[in-house]
């Protein structure tokens, strides 16, 4: 039994091991992401009160909910994602003692209403398609959210000066064959990568303004760009 375990928590590092790394490879300043993303909720209005609750949406191997650990320990965070191989993942990394609400789940269908004083969603709505389902979401984490409640969104943006567009693709994929993701070895990796790049659908920064506006936040303010990848910090209105 004990070495059935042992080989399960060994096959979790791996997972994050694998994981991590790739994401890293793939975007510039992702080291960073889950220590900013924190640090701006640490500050935020309603989070930088003591025992704040915090909502990690498309939660993954749980690199925010393991900075927000070491950051905020007085916080009450759940970690939510609809892969039950990421949330084990995730829940392995944590180690089950660490007081988190575990759902595997979408926002969509978390039955939570102005629970949260503030929210992490990390490279979650570029893979939803802006076909209904991009609002969808980002209106669940609006009522998620109590009122004055922030969001911090990263994801991969489409740029809308299109002369340059052309030159942030093609640097984003010199930094990433730069960064040895040129051909993953492992069918593990393959599909992780696969996962990553795939399906993805970037928005610009006016249709992103259009969609939270709508969904009940105020204007998104830029805090994180790398080339086009960007990130927000957002304001659930009154």
């Amino acid at each position: 039994m004990a070495g059935t375990d042992r080989n399960a928590q060994e096959s979790a590092g791996r997972q994050i091991d694998g994981y991590d790394r790739i994401v890293q490879q793939l975007i510039p300043g992702y080291a960073s992401l889950a220590r900013l993303g924190v640090a701006l909720l640490a500050v935020s209005p309603l989070a930088s009160a003591a025992g704040a609750s915090v909502l990690v949406a498309g939660c993954g191997t749980g690199a925010e909910l393991l900075e927000a650990r070491a950051q905020r320990p007085d916080w009450r965070l759940t970690g939510l994602d609809p892969s039950a191989a990421m949330l084990a993942v995730a829940r392995q990394r944590l180690g089950e003692q660490a007081p988190i609400d575990w759902h595997c789940s979408t926002v969509e269908e978390l039955d939570a209403r102005a629970a949260y004083d503030g929210a992490l969603a990390v490279l979650v709505l570029q893979t939803l398609p802006d076909d209904g389902s991009k609002l969808a979401f980002l209106t669940a984490l609006a009522r998620a959210l109590r009122p004055g409640g922030q969001l911090l969104l990263v994801d991969l943006m489409r740029s809308e000066r299109s002369a340059l567009h052309g030159q942030l693709q093609q640097a984003r994929l010199g930094f990433q064959r730069a960064s040895g993701l040129a051909e993953p070895s492992g069918e593990a990796a393959r599909r992780l990568v696969e996962g990553l790049t795939e399906g993805i659908h970037p928005i610009g920064f006016s249709r992103l303004t259009a969609l939270v506006n709508a969904a009940g936040f105020g204007d998104p303010a830029p805090v994180f760009q790398a080339l086009d990848y960007e990130g927000f910090l957002l304001q659930r209105l009154a």
